[in-house]
């Protein structure tokens, strides 16, 4: 089996064995389900519904805020407690629609309606997609219609599905390749309807043979799309890695993706997609992992957008021992936690609990100039240099080193056997740079 794959890169401990083997279990619950109206790369949304106001399953209720933003879906029927900041996994508060579940999930009508998407040209397929407010589920969120509305859209040569799922302990798109592999490629089929002179790749690890071998007899024989077995290296799921890993194009910080003629969407993105435009279905639920070694009954679950991680954790059968870290998301590029009593959002992937906090046990001392961290950077960059720069605060020296190329995969900090915070160094870079470029209003 030929693989693809991209230069740099590191092999973590991959902890998938936890939860991989285990079927997707779907949950629901009663009580308080909260919807934060900012759940995605963009504009908040606009609270549409008022304290008081009973909702139904399907319902908008806060609208997109901007070209750049996208609509909030109730997942269950009942009463509008109150509209407030919230708990969010990325620390912040941020305004919620609090919602109290009724528990008889009545829907809006037309809600489930079967529709064949061959008979809808490609603005109402984009419409459709954009009113059940789906974004990028793989973590950044980004609008799905925005990302599927290039300016030229002939110029889309490839739509690429990222089912690599690098990221340490996280299952989730795994079962949905191996549960709903049919849903899968009629969404990319959907996809493809919109760009004329695309062909579709399907990119998945090679620690999935089963999947890849699933999937290729699935599209034996099909005209527009292709399997690409990849090699298993973190960050392969990377957009700008997977893209040069399944067409040998090269993207930078900036660039889109549509730049170098390619489209990238997640697995999950994709199914929802399919269930939007092929079944009526809005994005209301997640398929999320629950893991770690502290966690009893490791496994994936079905359960509705606004529920409560710790739904999740007691569907999990809670912990067997203490935790040392909580993260909404991998051990790689997820966010610590220090408290569960979040809500269950679009952008929402996996909660990973551990015992060990190897980041922060591992003791740091001054940089020994090894040069592993520029053996492992996908994006080409020099972490000893960059790093320089970031702990003396000049960003324009940051930004002229490359370090915008950096895309915050910890690659570096993983591998420094110094135990330097290089990652964090240059998050706080980029935002840096990233405000003074809009100080003098670039981009």
């Amino acid at each position: 089996m030929k693989l693809s794959t991209f230069k740099g890169g590191i092999h973590p401990y991959e902890g998938k064995e936890l939860s991989k083997d285990r079927p997707v279990r779907e949950i629901s619950v009663g009580g308080e389900y909260v919807f934060p109206v900012q759940q995605h790369i963009g504009a908040p949304a606009v609270p549409a519904v008022k304290p008081g106001e009973r909702v139904l399953v399907g319902q908008t209720i806060a609208q997109a805020g901007g070209f750049v933003s996208a609509n909030v879906i109730s997942s269950v029927s009942g009463k509008v407690k109150l509209i407030e900041p919230r708990l969010t996994a990325s620390g912040a508060y941020v305004n919620s629609i609090v919602i109290e579940n009724d528990e008889k999930y009545e829907t809006v009508p037309g809600y489930g309606q079967k529709r064949d998407y061959k008979a809808l040209d490609a603005k109402e397929i984009r419409d459709d997609i954009r009113a059940a407010g789906i974004v990028g589920m793989g973590g950044a969120g980004f609008p799905t219609d925005v990302k599927l509305t290039p300016k030229d859209p002939a110029s889309i040569d490839y739509v690429i599905v990222n089912g690599a799922e690098c990221e340490p302990y996280l299952t989730s798109d795994y079962r949905e390749m191996m549960e709903h592999p049919e849903e899968i490629v009629r969404g990319l089929e959907v996809e493809l309807s919109l760009f004329d002179n695309a062909k579709g790749i399907i990119g998945i690890e090679d620690n999935k043979r089963d999947a890849i071998e699933l999937f290729t007899k699935l599209v034996r024989g099909h005209e527009r799309i292709s399997v690409h077995p990849l090699k298993t290296k973190y960050p392969q799921g990377g957009e700008r890695t997977l893209i040069y890993a399944c067409t040998k194009r090269q993207i930078n910080s900036s660039m889109l993706p549509a730049d170098a003629g390619c489209v990238v969407s997640n697995i999950d993105t994709v199914l929802s997609v399919k269930r939007a435009v092929c079944d009526g279905l809005p994005l209301i639920t997640r398929t999320i992992t629950v893991t770690g070694d502290c966690v009893k009954e490791p496994r994936n679950f079905h359960i509705r957008c606004g529920a409560s991680y710790n739904a999740l954790l007691e569907a999990a059968g809670g912990l067997v021992k203490e935790a040392a870290k909580m993260i909404s998301g991998g051990p790689m590029m997820g966010q610590a936690l220090y408290s569960t009593d979040i809500p269950v959002t679009k952008t929402s992937s996996a909660l990973t609990v551990l015992s060990r906090d190897d980041a922060y046990d591992k003791k740091e001392s001054a940089c020994i100039r090894c040069g592993k961290c520029a053996d492992v950077c996908p994006g080409g960059v020099v972490p000893q240099i960059l790093m320089k720069y970031a702990l003396a605060g000049d960003w324009e020296g940051y930004e002229a080193a490359g370090g915008m190329e950096c895309c915050e995969c910890g690659c570096c900090t993983y591998i420094c056997p110094a135990g330097r915070k290089l990652t964090q160094a240059f998050k706080t870079a980029r935002r840096n740079v990233m405000a003074a470029r809009r100080r003098k209003g670039g981009k």
